[in-house]
């Protein structure tokens, strides 16, 4: 039976200690927080009696994770981003500003500044020659339908294996990422190519720990979608392609039914043809439906580290 010592007043003084409470220097919100995570930390290791050997065994994990550079990979497996995305549903809810096309997780792989195109883009940059053609085409409106010109729709996703630009050296400079500014009838247009999906490394320090918990780290093909205008809400989403092995069972929970996507193959695109994309081609279409705001917060994407290539 574990011992009890949470209550006792050594602890107690240890963890204020530890959280520098007892020192005038520093951050209020910052001690606050390591204090709550050091109770928490200690109460599992009374709780469920850790052994000096498990708690060794997790620092050195740790040590891996980092030099593994996985911990952003790691936190959507352990449906932390998926938290952090119904929490901000339920602000918006609370906020009168629910509605819309829903959002889902950022991920880890995007980098800004990806070059600016009016109406229509070319994402690819034509060296994958076997990869099945896609036109990914859509409209962007507001809440009311109304239709959303200059909308900035800024996508990324990943090649024919699984790999994205910038992180895969072999790539070219921002293949297979561009913004496209929303034509007067609020469409965007572009020519790509069908992604893959993706697994986490399988020697790496995320699909250790996925593997004790019996779990697989299988993303589906998927496509992501930062969506901005002025006096709208930012939108941080991705679409699923229907029919991945993956597509309802992501290790990285992601997927919502209405961001699954039908990549509809055609013989020909009339779209497609007014910019040169002729014979068979697979359509993606995906409409999006940005939510009105005066909420100058809200209309900006949540700062976090990014790759600003």
């Amino acid at each position: 039976m574990s011992v009890k010592t949470m209550e006792t007043q050594e602890v107690i003084e240890l963890l204020e200690k530890v959280a520098g409470f007892d020192r005038p220097a520093g951050n209020d919100r910052v001690k606050t927080i390591i204090h709550r995570v050091m109770h928490d930390v200690f109460q599992i290791i009374e709780d469920l009696d850790i052994t000096p050997e498990e708690f060794w065994s997790a620092v050195y994990y740790i040590n891996e994770l980092g030099k593994n550079g996985e911990a952003a990979l790691l936190a959507p497996g352990l449906g932390m981003d998926k938290y952090l995305d119904i929490r901000m549903d339920a602000e918006d809810e609370q906020a009168g500003l629910a509605g819309g096309t829903p959002r889902t997780i950022e991920g880890p792989l995007y980098v800004a500044g990806a070059p600016m195109s009016e109406g229509f883009a070319r994402l690819d940059d034509g060296t994958d020659t076997g990869a099945e053609v896609m036109l990914l085409k859509g409209v962007v409106t507001d809440e009311n339908n109304r239709p959303l010109a200059n909308a900035i729709v800024d996508v990324w996703h990943a090649d024919s294996k699984g790999a994205y630009s910038y992180f895969d050296p072999s790539q070219s400079e921002y293949n297979l990422r561009r913004r496209i500014k929303t034509d007067a009838e609020g469409r965007y247009l572009a020519q790509s190519i069908i992604p893959s999906g993706y697994g986490c490394p399988p020697e790496g320090s995320t699909q250790a720990l996925l593997t004790q918990l019996g779990r697989h780290g299988q993303r589906p093909a998927h496509i992501h979608f930062f969506i901005s205008a002025p006096g709208h809400k930012h939108l941080t989403t991705q679409i699923n392609l229907a029919g991945d092995k993956y597509t309802y069972d992501d290790f990285a929970f992601a997927t919502r039914d209405e961001l699954v996507v039908e990549a509809r193959p055609v013989t020909h695109s009339a779209q497609g043809e007014r910019h040169g994309v002729t014979g068979p081609v697979t359509e993606v279409e995906f409409n999006i439906q940005l939510v009105s705001t005066d909420r100058q917060d809200r209309q900006a994407m949540h700062q976090r580290q990014r790759v600003m290539a």
